[in-house]
């Protein structure tokens, strides 16, 4: 019987062939009707469903990313200068101000970073780098201005264990910005990020210098709170060579 069903189909001009290992026949040479469906599911299930993973562009999930690094960096470092600043008016000590000057200006350089991830421009993220190599650069100069004025009109930094409160709060702050900064630059491959990313990180050291001066003014040294402003200024400086390195290097790479 079945034999005959074939034939029939065949007599009517029909085709035979072999499905998932399984023989059809079919009465038309027009299309298959199990192979339609079949086409139609799979263009759901392949093509459609990768479609639809590219539409959120590279781009876009890159610069919402580094804009979520930037802003999580400048409320830290935010507040940290900000309790610092506190401290200052209290003690008056040149090494809590090298330190919060630059804590102030290390979250400012969020602004052109955080620009430049809007833009989502690679031009404009280098230039948001070299923004970040002036800002480290301007600081060092403030810090040790400061510090040598302080050597020719010496005065005992008063309040020294808020000032050392204030170098440990400095270090917390500037820590967590690194680390928030370095690990998003690196996914993202920006080395504007990852200048920044050294910059808070040297920030840490110099919170810790911060203590080393509250230390020191109590055991009656005060002459070593703008030596210490002046050492932490050199700390600046170097780092600005290496955050310069990092922005150009990448420049040349490009």
């Amino acid at each position: 019987m079945a034999d005959h069903a074939l034939l029939s189909y065949e007599s009517l001009g029909g085709e035979r062939h072999r499905h998932r290992g399984v023989e059809h026949a079919h009465p038309h040479n027009g299309p298959h009707t199990h192979e339609a469906p079949h086409a139609h599911h799979h263009g759901h299930g392949g093509h459609g469903h990768g479609h639809s993973h590219g539409l959120i562009d590279e781009s876009i999930k890159r610069s919402r990313e580094g804009l979520r690094a930037v802003a999580i960096s400048l409320g830290v470092l935010g507040l940290t200068a900000t309790a610092q600043a506190f401290v200052f008016v209290l003690s008056g000590s040149v090494a809590l101000l090298a330190d919060m000057i630059h804590n102030f200006g290390d979250a400012l350089t969020a602004v052109p970073l955080g620009i430049a991830f809007v833009m989502r421009s690679e031009r404009a993220e280098r230039l948001a780098g070299l923004a970040v190599v002036a800002a480290i650069f301007i600081s060092a100069c403030v810090a040790g201005i400061e510090a040598v004025r302080r050597l020719i009109h010496p005065s005992t930094p008063g309040h020294l264990a808020a000032l050392a409160l204030a170098g440990a709060i400095g270090y917390a702050g500037n820590w967590i910005a690194a680390q928030v900064r370095t690990r998003a630059g690196r996914r993202l491959d920006s080395p504007a990020l990852i200048a920044d990313g050294a910059h808070a990180r040297a920030d840490a050291y110099v919170s810790l210098a911060v203590i080393a001066s509250a230390i020191v003014v109590a055991l009656g040294l005060p002459v070593a709170d703008p030596l210490i402003g002046l050492a932490i200024t050199v700390v600046i400086l170097r780092i600005t060579w290496q955050s310069w390195l990092t922005v150009r290097g990448h420049d040349h790479h490009h």
